[in-house]
């Protein structure tokens, strides 16, 4: 069966600083049109820095829109042109003041389909060495390590409850417990 829809017509309905709302007329499968609306994001990056001892380095951060503090690993967008691990190893040292040794691949995940097109492209950090933290204007947060068995009870309670820590988490877990490999 054919699923895809194919772009007709389309504008940007919204333009702004940090988001585009793009709103494209469709013909879906069955010949049909309907409109689609959907948000663009450039990407972003995040990181899961790991200790020797194995523990995370983690951040607590409010987000405005749902207006609570969240536990997040690293993360931040990337830049027009930015290859994705300049932009994690930049934003590592930004939020944190750490750099790494040690950089892999984890994958690369879709965290809002159904509303946007942003992607996050995750890097596992390790051989982490403390330095400054250079945090952007407007940007506060709190650093904090834990185990990872406690991050993992964390989503099983739904104290973390963001989709990059949650999925940052499990596979770090399957890592760990050699069921999966890295690239």
């Amino acid at each position: 069966m054919n699923l895809t829809e194919t772009r007709l017509d389309g504008d940007l309905a919204y333009d702004g600083h940090f988001l585009k709302v793009q709103r494209d007329d469709i013909e879906l499968p069955n010949g049909r049109r309907a409109v689609r609306e959907y948000i663009k994001h450039p990407g972003a990056v995040v990181i899961l820095p790991v200790f020797d001892d194995g523990r995370v380095l983690l951040e607590n951060q409010f987000r405005y829109p749902l207006h609570r503090t969240f536990i997040e690993f690293p993360a931040g967008k990337i830049d027009p042109n930015e290859d994705p691990l300049d932009c994690a190893k930049r934003e590592l040292i930004e939020e944190t003041g750490y750099t790494a040794t040690d950089w892999q691949f984890v994958c690369t995940i879709h965290n809002a389909i159904a509303y946007a097109d942003e992607h996050l492209d995750i890097y596992l950090a390790r051989g982490l060495v403390a330095g400054e933290q250079k945090l952007d204007e407007g940007e506060f947060l709190e650093l904090f390590t834990a185990p990872l068995d406690d991050l993992l009870q964390w989503v099983r309670e739904g104290k973390v409850t963001d989709v990059k820590t949650v999925i940052g988490a499990f596979w770090l877990d399957k890592l760990r417990a050699g069921d999966w490999k890295l690239g």
